[in-house]
């Protein structure tokens, strides 16, 4: 809802109606004295904090050209990947007796794991509380982005009236608000090739992102350490992801930074392909004609770097991940993962924007944010049990699999995305 929202009451409305909305939800979780508490109130502060993301990319295509685009929106989505929820779960340790499987890339475990070693888990959401309130204060004074809204509230201070086809009743704003706006995210999901094709391979990938480090959690927590109720039977000994490296929940938070250094080389990477390719791709084209704009299905580059490094992390991690290598092998596995996450997530983010544009390129990702985090709902329910059963080899390399047969997807966009946009009633043309 938050996408298209914003594309009808403005960015900033929704923003200032979501983050208290986040407050008041942490604060419960804080104060739950149970772990359905704890649920229902992590549910709706992550419901309220969805428009951070799904408006994100749209609000920078609102103020900023194509050809400046790319360093902004690469930065964006890395501080995304970089700050997930620290929220640690330790409460379901203590309710519920279940190990916590997967806790948030980087700074979460990081920051988490300490909170909770060193104070409890309540504080995590203390933390985030103190980031919020920070984010609230920013958002209250900064300016609307969104064009039609800006010359909406233009029009009206000047005294300027609609059109006369412009203008309709309230009950006919709602009714097309509810059946047009609402579900233009679905529809574009449904009707737009590119939309879909984005949104099902950042489904899987966001989804595996859950359930590798789901995995990468029961490699290195030692279950002693954690409180879990887990016996060193002979079938977990042979199992050995449960207990591979005995690290306590501080030590694998910090395993987590392998993912910050495979972020942060992402970012490099599009920074530079930002300043040496598209750049000279930009300048080359405004020669010709000052008006056009680089074509969508160049920004497709990163995502064909980024691609195949899934299945090369997800294989490597399979396989070394073992008593005798290195713990330093599979943490170099999940830098590669992670760098190739955030290449082929900034290319959704850029070509969403160049190809649909400031108007409704927030739908599009809003789709994308909808059908992402259902496979994140829904990856680590099974997980665990395929792990269980296949061990840690053959698990993550079943997923691998899996990640090798989508590595085609960005070269058949890069090859037939300007059809596809040719035929999209969505397309802006920038």
């Amino acid at each position: 809802m938050a996408g298209p929202s914003s594309e009808t009451f403005g960015r900033k409305a929704v923003y200032v109606c979501a983050l208290p909305g986040v407050g008041a939800f942490t604060l419960g979780a804080g104060f739950s004295q149970n772990i359905t508490s704890l649920i229902v109130c992590r549910f709706f502060a992550g419901l309220f904090a969805s428009p951070g993301l799904s408006i994100g990319t749209a609000m920078l295509s609102d103020f900023l050209p194509p050809e400046k685009r790319g360093a902004p929106v690469a930065i964006f989505i890395t501080t995304v990947q970089m700050g997930k929820d620290s929220m640690l779960f330790a409460l379901v340790e203590s309710q519920t007796n279940i190990e916590p499987s997967y806790t948030g890339p980087i700074l979460g475990p990081i920051i988490g794991g300490y909170v909770t070693e060193t104070k409890n888990w309540r504080w995590t959401q203390w933390v985030i509380l103190f980031g919020l309130a920070l984010a609230l204060v920013v958002t209250v004074f900064m300016s609307e982005t969104y064009k039609a809204m800006i010359l909406k509230r233009r029009a009206k201070r000047l005294g300027v009236q609609p059109a006369p086809e412009l203008k309709s009743s309230g009950l006919e704003n709602v009714k097309f608000f509810v059946t047009k706006t609402i579900t233009r995210p679905f529809y574009m999901m449904l009707t737009e090739p590119i939309v879909a094709l984005f949104d099902i391979y950042n489904a899987f990938n966001f989804g595996l992102l859950n359930a590798f480090f789901a995995a990468f959690s029961w490699v290195f927590v030692n279950p002693c350490i954690t409180n879990s109720p887990v016996t060193f039977t002979d079938q977990h000994i042979d199992r050995r992801f449960q207990n591979v490296y005995g690290f306590g929940i501080g030590a694998t938070g910090l395993t987590y930074l392998g993912q910050a250094v495979g972020s942060v080389a992402g970012l490099m990477i599009v920074l530079y392909i930002y300043n040496f390719n598209w750049a000279k791709e930009n300048k080359r084209i405004k020669e010709g004609d000052s008006n056009a704009n680089m074509a969508p299905e160049k920004r497709v580059i990163i995502a064909q770097i980024g691609a195949p490094m899934f299945p090369i992390s997800l294989f490597w991690f399979a396989w070394t991940a073992r008593p005798d290598v290195h713990w330093i092998s599979p943490v170099i596995a999940e830098g590669f993962f992670s760098c190739g996450n955030l290449l082929i997530f900034t290319c959704t983010g850029l070509y969403f924007t160049d190809c649909y544009g400031a108007l409704y390129s927030a739908s599009a990702w809003s789709s994308c944010t909808f059908i992402r985090y259902l496979a994140a709902f829904a990856f680590p329910l099974f997980v665990i049990q395929m792990y269980e059963g296949l061990g840690v080899g053959w698990a993550t390399s079943l997923l691998g699999f899996i990640a090798l047969a989508l590595v085609p997807v960005p070269f058949a966009l890069s090859r037939y995305g300007e059809h596809l946009r040719t035929r999209s009633k969505f397309s802006s043309g920038e």
